[in-house]
């Protein structure tokens, strides 16, 4: 999700409702020489702005779709999954300011979060919420811990279908004079699934799967949990603890051993928050393929 559509949304609305509004007030082509004899610019505001000014009020303050690029919130999202994002959940924010002037609410445990990367916020981040201001985050040989009570956690079957493992790792250039094929990247998604295990967390009201990869621990490279945690680098990823500190966030994706989360780079600040997400309505898999609806439903 690395394209923020309002950059184009919002200054397009504003200026057609300028010209819009200067008709309707000063120059008044629609009323003197009829529809369809004013200037091209004056049509446009008339037959544009009144549709995309609600596209802006829906999209800014209700609901906004996105997009899932990549499989750090396998198995909860895949790639190709269309999702609708409430945008008034964490507070009512201004379009391109993120001024919030709304609190409207909060963060929760389990929640899963679209908000602005921290290191770039052009870009658009989805990462599951674990701890909130003031928590402390710890996991111990497998055991992930808030405020030191494990979260609730149970191993379960799960069998992913095999057009979703296929979409593990995506094919393309992968390196200079390196191109991963549609079969090559297809085989790389069995065999990481033939290694993986599935579990069961209940955080406040979310019950959700997590995905880890077995003899994998992609946390002892983690940049962010080596600064906060020395435990991190000695026990190879299998310990760590940090603080939340207040008005942050700290989150983690489902695939706990594929994703680039709070873990390398930090805390998400209550500022960059931009909506939950809430439903899949759409999944469409890579290249020319139809869209199918058979994965809708509520994010868990």
């Amino acid at each position: 999700m690395d394209f923020d559509f309002n950059l184009i949304l919002v200054p397009l609305t504003i200026g057609l409702g300028i010209v819009w509004l200067l008709d309707k007030l000063t120059f008044k082509q629609r009323q003197t020489r009829g529809r369809g004899k004013e200037s091209l610019l004056v049509r446009w505001a008339y037959d544009f702005f009144p549709v995309l000014a609600v596209v802006l009020i829906v999209r800014s303050f209700l609901i906004e779709p996105f997009n899932i690029p990549s499989s750090s919130m396998v198995p909860t999202l895949y790639t190709g999954d269309f999702i609708a994002v409430n945008k008034y959940a964490y507070g009512v924010r201004l379009p391109l300011t993120y001024n919030k002037v709304l609190d409207t609410g909060e963060p929760e445990h389990g929640d899963v979060a679209v908000f602005r990367y921290p290191e770039n916020p052009s870009i658009y981040y989805i990462k599951r919420v674990i701890g909130l201001p003031g928590d402390t985050v710890s996991y111990n040989q497998g055991t992930l811990s808030i405020n030191d009570v494990p979260v609730e956690t149970s191993s379960v079957d799960f069998a992913a279908k095999d057009e979703l493992t296929s979409q593990l790792y995506l094919p393309g250039q992968v390196a200079p004079g390196q191109v991963l094929t549609e079969a090559g990247a297809a085989a790389m998604g069995q065999e990481e699934e033939d290694a993986a295990e599935y579990f069961q967390e209940v955080q406040g009201e979310n019950t959700h799967l997590v995905r880890y990869l077995s003899g994998m621990n992609s946390a002892q490279y983690a940049p962010f949990l080596q600064q906060q945690s020395p435990e991190v680098v000695s026990s190879e990823g299998t310990e760590w603890r940090l603080d939340v500190p207040e008005g942050q966030y700290f989150v983690m994706g489902d695939n706990r051993d594929r994703s680039a989360d709070g873990r390398f780079w930090g805390f998400v600040p209550d500022a960059n928050l931009a909506g939950k997400a809430v439903y899949i309505w759409m999944h469409k898999p890579p290249g020319l393929t139809l869209p199918t609806f058979e994965r809708n439903g509520a994010i868990d």
